[in-house]
């Protein structure tokens, strides 16, 4: 049918017709309307929408396994001092010295990828607790008896937070392990009965805690090194120094030799993270001697 020298579908109500009215479609007539305009949009939105379905429950859960960390593993003591300035050092230390190592890993690759990057953090993460627990004892008996002789009483009465926290560190893990060895058995079972069943998902579910709970432990217990602050306020920067030489020897012997690239990055790729801690510790004690009066002989 024609209207004014156009075909189509007809003009719109209201507009006039006849041979001198508008052409409303000078471009040939509008497609067909579809009843789903954006079906990938609608798509992407309700992959999205799954994906905070089973992930928003498991928000509650991990603000509470990480504030029941913080409360054991960061607990403030008579002898702890709270500098903001060293903090935001640490922070800016921390921060440069992950770029620095992944734009080294960018350029110069890793052996297993960044897969072997991740497992290698998460590595470090829980080892850094085991290696304070078995040397941090020296460091700390060494501050005790470097100390004064009418000091040492006061010294030895503080130890009672960080064992505490170490007695609470070697019962996480502990947990941990007992939930996995247990629910493996009780699902390996050839004839489980239904009891076996439900308490190896009870055991499961355990874990949905247990394992934020020992991540953010383990890393409230490297930071503040057990709690060690309460016995002496220069004793988190001494363990932190050990720590980190202790940690860069174990993953030299992990990985079997240096990292890739170069020798100036190889060595950087080493040296840069204990040599950058052990300065930033460095000053932290020397700041602390001459802003607090914290001295490791005399004792605070």
């Amino acid at each position: 049918m024609t209207h004014g020298g156009y075909q189509g579908w007809g003009p719109p109500n209201g507009q006039p017709q006849g041979p001198d009215a508008p052409n409303p479609y000078p471009y040939g007539p509008p497609p067909p309307a579809t009843p789903y305009p954006h079906p990938p949009q609608r798509a992407r939105r309700r992959s999205l929408g799954c994906g905070l379905f089973f992930v928003s429950p498991l928000i509650p859960v991990v603000r509470s396994a990480r504030r029941r960390a913080e409360a054991i593993f960061n607990q403030p003591g008579a002898g702890r001092v709270d500098d903001r300035l060293v903090s935001r050092v640490q922070l800016w230390r921390a921060a440069l010295g992950a770029a620095a190592s992944f734009l080294l890993i960018y350029t110069y690759g890793a052996d297993d990828g960044w897969s072997g990057v991740a497992n290698d953090g998460v590595t470090k993460l829980i080892l850094a607790p085991l290696l304070l627990i078995l040397t941090g004892p020296l460091v700390v008996l060494g501050f005790i008896r470097y100390a004064p002789a009418a000091r040492r009483p006061l010294l030895r009465s503080r130890l009672r937070t960080p064992l505490k926290a170490v007695a609470w560190y070697v019962g996480i893990l502990a947990g941990v392990g007992v939930v996995l060895a247990g629910s493996t058995v009780l699902l390996r079972q050839d004839y489980g009965t239904l009891p076996d069943g439900l308490l190896a998902l009870a055991l499961l579910i355990g874990l949905v805690w247990l394992l934020p709970f020992l991540l953010f432990a383990s890393a409230y217990a490297a930071r503040y090194a057990f709690n060690t602050s309460n016995v002496h306020a220069a004793l988190p920067a001494a363990l932190t120094v050990v720590l980190v030489w202790e940690l860069t020897l174990c993953s030299l012997a992990l990985e079997g030799g240096m990292p890739h690239g170069p020798p100036a990055a190889q060595w950087c790729a080493v040296l840069g993270g204990p040599v950058t801690v052990t300065a930033v510790a460095l000053w932290e004690l020397h700041r602390m001697r001459t802003r607090y009066g914290v001295r490791v002989r005399t004792g605070a």
